[in-house]
């Protein structure tokens, strides 16, 4: 049985809106464009867990992202959907959603957690679920 993305609750609307901007993570150039502006996007603990299933760095991604820039996700078309937002913890939340790289489509869940003013990733993953139909 496939369900539904879950509901946000209606107090966690701003922040869901604040948060699904930024995404996907690393493709928004408006919030980060150098490794620079990753590192500071990144907290000092952050790793991630790929569509391939490996488990990857803070250093190994941002030694990845200065070889290679990463995609513009306007630029190549994307699409994000179905959003949602969970509180996990104090400032800390959960932002899940479909990704459809013009015919790949993941799952995308990011930990996001508020620091003062600025927003900071602690985790993120994405699972391959198929072709776009």
């Amino acid at each position: 049985m496939v369900e539904d993305f879950p509901e946000t609750e209606a107090d966690l609307l701003p922040i869901l809106s604040d948060l699904e901007r930024q995404e996907p993570i690393f493709h928004r150039p408006e919030f980060a464009a150098t490794a620079a502006d990753f590192d500071k996007l990144m907290a000092p603990d952050y790793w991630e867990v790929g569509a391939s299933g490996r488990r990857y760095s803070r250093l190994f991604v941002l030694e990845t992202l200065r070889k290679q820039p990463p995609v513009d996700a306007r630029a190549a078309n994307w699409k994000t959907t179905d959003f949602a937002c969970r509180l996990l913890g104090p400032n800390t939340y959960l932002v899940t959603y479909t990704l459809d790289q013009t015919g790949r489509l993941t799952r995308r869940t990011t930990i996001w957690r508020k620091n003062g003013e600025k927003w900071e990733i602690l985790f993120h993953q994405g699972t391959v679920i198929g072709a776009a139909s």
